[in-house]
């Protein structure tokens, strides 16, 4: 968190009145005296003599972190320097000095920051946030009727206008999503907000922060220090932080913290340092000269760079990439964890002094997630901040570091309270958290159907399901319950309220400093997507030449009318050409968009900050785009020579370029989506052309379009540019065949229907600059007003919309009947019955399915994988021609168990994984790799082995049994009717509990559709309806909370219990996770192994094989076996006990049994044959282009913003076309 800043984070940067705001307590504070330095004592009560606006401008700092250049005064090497001067090795060496090792050194320097404002009396803002009775629902279409298909986007649209016009009763129906929520989040308290998906975390995270979409119904309150939303700024004075990370791939890290950090100011800082320093020097109190220096140099605004932002790079661990290029899918940049703690640090930066931050720790190992975790929680109980976090799997250590639990459940709070009494209350409602079970995990699954009998602790009482809507009443009933509506019962007084606490001011720096920083923005990325602005000018070139040669002058004749009739299409052809290189702004508007609405929403700035830099920068490059087309073409083509009107012709056609590009920005800003954009102006180029005047004249427009006519702005371009050439002296002669005494140029803008005066060129002129005004002032109304493109929710099932209701009224479904909690619990369950249920289902799990598949072991035998020496080490002095990434690897994996491959990043695991799934298609592989005996052939063995990525890569617009049809229909053989098919795909869909959502839609990750779990639970099924004998699974729970994983773990179980072989990469598990494999294949960084075996009964083996080696620590009890696994085996411990773990690995008696079982499964079995297929594919070229084209269609028919306007655009051109030339064919 912002550190100087969270100590008095929030409010405007005013400095008038700052005495005011922060005067409280005795105003003179003494502290004991002690000798000083008589020569630093007399610069420091130099620097006190100075106004108190340069007094907190300048720092003593040591001698060479001085920008200024001043010299050392005195022998202690302290230098007076201005601090706006520091450049960025002086704020890095400063931050160095406080804050070298994060994990170290925080703490102390945020006591340090504590203990300066104590002694002078100054009182922190905090901020209470309270919620009382908050509800909040959704109208959401049910079924069919809200997939995106083509008929339903056209009946939903018109049903929509007749719902607004009172026509037609609406269809939607209403989904709670948030029941009656309350409590209160305490200020220097850190709380952990826990939910299954689904739960409403977001949607609470959202109405604390003030940031709740207005389309949903909301009722209840929220209020900070007990003021309502109203009576401040919310989104100024919280940080919301997503779940979803948007930046502009094009900036780094450093620069995106930094910009963000420009926009969003330095809040009450400077007003409170301002305060510090008179409350200082009338107790005569000399500061840390460091401390002093930190404080005001991230105090003082309108900064380019703030020191804050190096702060915060080296909290977040993000130091290592701090000047590497975020990325995107087009570029490569960060990783994804690191991706993901920049969208932290870019509200972190910020001065908000109250956090509301949305799953953070996806794609971060648990070690990352507790660093940052444990420094949020120093800011906040040192500076007095106020935090709401939600985490997936918080490891133990992490979820010790939170002082309170909110755990959401169907949007109904089931606790809220200390950490410490959680237990407590699940014990006296019949639940127990076992001994080898995490906190976390434990409230995540304990309000689940499916999870929630493991933990029932009542032997003497038969198991009964309680609903959340009973959870949630006990809790209210409780001791903890009670005090919340107690406290909550007594409105908060509002006179207790810090004056800085809450931020007024909509922005947080002026908005000359907003546009200013917009600027600096837009020229770097300018800079850094230059190559577009040189290839539109190489376009442009290119374009010239074939203009050149096309309108060659030596075949350009002055004599006639149709001569003229030539020049004129020579002139169109320029305009147009100019037009058409404004294309390219549509692409680069919209791809920035949805970083520009995320920052617009957190009032980073206001919309016309934004645009004006877009519009005025490109301005420059306008000259140089049009200059290479005018001076190429101009006397080439022949044009009047007069070199007054070659540069009216240049002026004119600059114009043009900024109108059109204008234009498309605004078509852009309108759009916000690419496809929709590219229909639509497309659509505009054409109206703007047919009725520019050229194509046809003004003389034969139908006077119902005569309007348009006027308002087209090509034709004010081109009557310019033909007036300008055709007044000019190459068009003076007066033809003999004529009886008119007019010139031919004149005659020949009357044949084509343009104004022949002269004033007509100033008129195009000045409507150009009219319409480039217009257009970008209309984008900038666009960027205010409009929402980002798509709809985040768009429709329900029927089943999931009656659970949603259910739940929220304390029933329990049960088929299709709804059983209300009391009458479940009162008849109770019998357990005995309930035992064989689930047995049956195990059984049936066991048994196989419908297709029967051949089990297959696989062997690897010394496994070496190379790759030629990239030319950045050779470079570097690296002498060999191969880099090695495997060393040597041997192992064997055997259907029925489930085996886990771990190790540290660049241990080798994804690339042992690709290699033996033969996906690697480069690099050098030695050794033995043998399928059931028998040598991996890779033509077949693709055809028995199925692969899920970590990436989750599917069809939006299809449906999850639709995904797995698909998928069956294509890898299934040829002897499997479309029947069996069908079965499969259900038995299939059951054990992946994919069933409840058959009929859902895929969708786009993060924007509509599956959640992450079940996107990832498909993933694994589209390779399950293969039949796949052998499963290789990257990372499956990675990215999830701890009840989804255990979904994700209990799906991989099933898979394995047919008698699949099953082999998947794991990162940083939780107990139970890591527990649900049978056996570890661990290696080590450099792509070695160093244990391949089985764990044993709470990973015994494990602990007892590693325990055994001399200078290993042993485990603590209820640690986590493969975090203690992975910490004992690193580099750094190797070389502390001067031991190789891979070597001793390989004179184990381990690596001997392992050796001897590779052995024997490398031998073919008795009676066995090679796996042989009589075609590479299972299917036919004409049945693969059968469900190629079945997917298609189902994908273009869903597909309404390409489909939808293409139709509605296409109708709308063929009414124009038709109307704007009626008549005219039979006339010609």
């Amino acid at each position: 968190m912002d550190a100087a800043g969270d100590i008095q984070k929030v409010a405007s940067m005013r400095r008038g009145d700052s005495g005011s705001i922060w005067r409280r307590g005795d105003d003179v504070f003494s502290r004991s005296s002690r000798e000083e330095d008589d020569e630093e004592a007399l610069r420091w009560a130099a620097l006190e003599k100075l106004p108190t606006y340069d007094r907190v401008r300048r720092a003593m700092v040591p001698l060479g972190l001085g920008a200024d250049g001043a010299e050392a005064a005195g022998r202690k090497g302290l230098v007076d320097v201005d601090v706006l001067s520091l450049g960025p090795r002086e704020r890095r060496a400063l931050l160095e000095r406080l804050v070298r090792v994060a994990d170290e050194d925080n703490e102390r320097f945020l006591l340090k920051l504590k203990d300066r404002v104590d002694r002078v009396g100054i009182d922190m803002p905090t901020i209470e946030v309270r919620f009382q009775n908050l509800e909040a629902e959704a109208e959401v279409r049910v079924g069919s009727s809200g997939l995106p298909t083509v008929l339903n986007s056209v009946v939903n649209t018109i049903e929509e206008a007749a719902n607004a016009l009172h026509i037609l009763p609406s269809r939607k129906r209403i989904m709670p999503i948030l029941h009656d929520v309350s409590g209160i989040i305490k200020p220097r308290r850190m709380t952990l907000l826990l939910g299954p998906p689904g739960s409403g975390k977001t949607t609470l995270l959202l109405a604390l922060a003030g940031r709740l979409d207005k389309d949903l119904k909301v009722s209840g309150k929220v209020t900070y220090n007990g003021h309502e939303m109203t009576e401040f700024v919310p989104e100024r004075t919280a940080a919301y932080i997503s779940q979803h990370d948007l930046h502009i791939g094009e900036m780094t890290v450093r620069e995106t913290l930094a910009f963000s950090a420009r926009c969003q100011g330095v809040g009450s800082r400077f007003d409170m340092l301002t305060e510090l320093s008179r409350r200082e020097k009338a107790a005569n109190i000399k500061p840390d000269a460091d401390i002093d220096a930190f404080m005001k140099a991230s105090a003082m605004g309108g900064q380019d760079a703030n020191v804050v932002t190096d702060y915060i790079l080296k909290i977040l661990g993000l130091e290592i990439c701090a000047d590497t290029m975020v990325g995107d899918e087009m570029l490569r940049g960060i990783s994804g964890g690191q991706r993901k703690r920049v969208t932290t640090g870019e509200m972190l930066v910020g001065p908000a002094r109250a956090l509301f931050m949305d799953e953070i720790s996806t794609g971060l190992d648990s070690s990352t997630t507790f660093q940052i975790v444990n420094s949020l929680r120093q800011s906040i109980h040192i500076l007095g901040g106020t935090a709401v976090i939600s985490l997936l799997q918080p490891a133990p250590e992490t979820y010790n570091l939170f002082d309170d639990i909110i755990l959401l459940s169907d949007g109904q709070v089931v606790y809220q309270g200390p950490r410490e009494e959680v237990l407590e209350f699940f014990e006296s409602v019949g639940f127990r958290c076992p001994e080898r079970k995490g906190v976390a995990d434990f409230l995540q699954e304990v309000t689940s159907k499916k999870d929630q009998k493991q933990y029932w602790a009542r032997p003497n009482e038969p198991y009964r399901f309680v609903a959340v809507k009973e959870f949630a009443t006990a809790f209210k009933s409780s001791h903890t319950g009670r005090s919340i509506t107690n406290e909550l019962a007594v409105p908060f007084d509002k006179s207790k309220s810090h004056p800085a606490a809450l931020t007024t001011t909509r922005y947080g720096v002026s908005g000359k400093e907003l546009l200013k920083a917009n600027i600096d923005r837009e020229i770097l990325l300018m800079k850094r997507n230059s190559f577009v602005y040189m290839f539109r000018t190489f376009q442009l070139m290119l374009m010239s030449i074939i203009a050149m040669t096309l309108f060659f002058r030596t075949k350009m004749k002055h004599g006639t009318v149709n001569d003229g009739g030539l020049y004129m299409g020579a002139l169109f052809f320029g305009v147009l050409m100019i037009m058409f290189n404004g294309f390219s702004e549509l692409a680069l508007t919209v791809f920035k968009l949805p970083v520009f609405f995320k920052q617009r929403d957190l009032l980073f700035f206001p919309a016309w900050s934004y645009t004006i830099p877009s519009w005025i920068l490109k301005v420059p490059i306008t000259f140089i785009e049009v200059g290479g087309y005018v001076f190429l073409t101009y006397y080439v083509i022949g044009f009047d020579p007069n070199v007054g009107r070659f540069f009216k012709q240049y002026l004119l056609l600059l114009v043009v370029n900024q109108m059109a590009a204008s234009l498309f920005r605004f078509i852009g800003g309108v759009s916000r989506n690419m496809i929709v954009a590219n229909v639509f102006a497309s659509f505009m180029l054409l109206v703007v052309m047919v009725l520019g005047g050229f194509i046809l004249v003004r003389d034969k427009v139908k006077k119902w379009w005569i309007w348009g006519y006027w308002i087209s702005p090509m034709m004010y371009a081109q009557n310019a540019i033909s007036v300008n050439e055709m007044l000019g002296h190459s068009w003076d002669k007066i033809l003999n065949s004529t009886a008119s005494n007019e010139t031919l140029g004149v005659q020949v803008l009357k044949s084509r229907g343009v104004f022949t005066e002269a004033k007509w060129y100033w008129i195009g002129f000045g409507a150009m600059v009219g319409f480039t005004i217009l257009f970008n002032a209309l984008f900038t109304v666009a960027l205010t007003y409009l929402k980002p493109y798509g709809n985040s929710r768009p429709s329900v099932s029927e089943e999931e919309l009656k659970e949603k209701h259910a739940n929220i009224k304390g029933e329990v479904l049960d088929g299709n009947h709804l059983v209300s909690a009391s009458s479940h619990r009162s008849t109770g369950v019998n357990p005995e019955t309930d035992s064989a249920i689930m047995e049956d289902d195990s059984a049936l799990t066991k048994r196989g399915m419908i297709l029967p598949f051949v089990p297959l072991s696989l062997t690897f035998d010394n496994i070496k994988y190379s790759v030629d020496m990239p030319q950045e080490m050779k470079a570097q002095g690296v002498q060999e021609d191969r880099l090695e990434l495997l060393k040597g690897v041997s192992g064997s994996f055997r259907p029925g168990v489930l085996t886990a491959l771990m190790g540290v990043s660049g241990a080798g695991k994804t690339t042992l994984m690709d290699v033996l799934a033969g996906r690697k298609t480069g690099g050098y592989i030695e050794g033995d790799i043998r399928i059931s005996g028998y040598p991996k052939k890779q033509d077949t063995f693709a055809r028995v082995s199925g692969y899920c990525e970590q990436n989750d890569i599917h069809s939006p617009q299809v449906t999850v049994y639709e995904s797995l049809l698909f998928s069956a229909w294509l890898r299934l053989p040829k002897d499997v009717d479309s029947n069996k098919r069908k079965i499969f795909i259900e038995e299939v869909m059951e054990l992946v509990e994919l069933k409840p959502l058959r009929n859902a839609l895929v969708g786009l990750p993060g924007v509509n559709g599956l959640s992450t779990e079940q996107r990832k639970r498909l993933t694994i099924a589209v390779e399950l309806v293969a039949n796949p004998s052998i499963i290789f699974m990257d990372e499956p729970t990675s990215g999830l909370d701890a009840r989804a994983a255990a979904i994700v773990m209990r799906t991989v179980r099933n898979t394995v219990d047919t008698g699949r072989t099953v082999v998947c990469t794991i990162h940083q598990p939780s107990i139970d996770i890591f527990e649900a494999f049978d056996e570890l294949f661990l290696m080590k960084r450099g792509g070695e192994e160093i244990y391949a075996g089985p764990l044993g009964h709470h990973s015994s083996d494990l602990i007892k094989y590693f325990e055994s080696l001399h200078g290993v620590s042993k485990i603590k009890d209820g640690y986590n076996p493969a975090t203690w696994m992975l910490e004992v085996t690193t580099t750094s411990q190797e070389q502390i006990l001067g031991v190789d773990f891979s070597d001793i690995y390989k004179k184990s008696e381990l690596y001997q049994r392992n050796k001897a079982l590779i052995k024997e499964l490398s031998q073919p079995a008795p009676g066995s044959t090679d796996l042989h297929f009589p075609s590479k594919y299972a299917q036919s070229s004409i049945t693969q282009c059968v469900a190629c084209l079945w997917k298609q269609n189902l994908s273009y028919w869903r597909n309404p913003p390409y489909n939808t306007v293409r139709f509605f655009f296409t109708t709308i051109i063929a009414l124009l076309l038709g109307t704007i030339f009626w008549d005219l064919g039979g006339k010609t």
